[in-house]
């Protein structure tokens, strides 16, 4: 199945021969809730003591070198996933602080939403209401793609002092454009979530519910900056 996870492409669950114990949804549904509570705690040891916010920042760096290693070697995901959600939890955790510094309340928003997001999704998807089509995984895939390839422009010209205004700004059409992203971003747990089931479908070893679980998390703390940072956005233009 396509996708447009970086975790995931058309050979992730295929070629493995004969497996003896099998990747199940339920299986990958108690990972993900395991390291979605490391990242939850290991952001509010940061919150609670606001001196480890700079090593929060900095885990930002390790954490991506083990999400790279982990694309690569799925199998290794049982160690490298636990480790980097609690790198990312204390990445998000200093950004969420520094935020809240300037906005209170706005971090805790961010997660309410993106939990709210999180589960309208997973309803939409088991009901039926929304199919993962082969038209409708290329059409996330392509616009997926297209966001990245435009944060790396912005992030290349940002070296020679050119600032995009639809990401730093806080007008009209850069808080369009972010909701344009957020919607982007939930509608990438939809693709998610096929992947899990085809893992099962397929007969995916049972390293694969952690590598699987480690994919969603990567959605997931993109769902939430995005949404965090469209609130930004709004909340600075309120002030305005």
């Amino acid at each position: 199945m396509r996708t447009s996870n970086p975790a995931f492409n058309s050979d992730t669950f295929s070629g493995f021969g004969y497996v003896d114990q099998t990747m199940t949804v339920y299986g990958t549904v108690n990972k993900s809730v395991l390291l979605l509570l490391l990242s939850v705690i290991s952001a509010s040891v940061v919150w609670a003591v606001p001196s480890l916010s700079g090593i929060g920042l900095v885990a930002s760096l390790p954490a991506f070198i083990l999400a790279i290693a982990t694309t690569f070697k799925p199998e290794w995901a049982r160690i490298t996933a636990p480790i980097y959600s609690v790198l990312k939890g204390l990445a998000l955790g200093g950004i969420s602080l520094s935020i809240n510094y300037i906005y209170p309340g706005l971090p805790i928003q961010a997660v309410v939403l993106t939990f709210g997001v999180f589960f309208t999704m997973m309803v939409a998807y088991r009901s039926g209401i929304i199919r993962a089509s082969e038209k409708f995984v290329l059409g996330v895939a392509a616009a997926t793609g297209g966001i990245a390839i435009f944060y790396l422009i912005s992030w290349v010209i940002g070296f020679f002092g050119i600032s995009n205004p639809l990401i730093s700004g806080n007008g009209l059409l850069s808080i369009g454009f972010s909701v344009v992203v957020v919607i982007i971003a939930a509608l990438n747990l939809i693709l998610d979530f096929e992947n899990i089931k085809t893992g099962e479908q397929r007969g995916a070893p049972q390293y694969m519910e952690w590598y699987s679980a480690f994919s969603l998390m990567i959605t997931l703390i993109w769902l939430y900056v995005e949404i965090l940072i469209l609130l930004t956005k709004l909340a600075g233009r309120n002030q305005d």
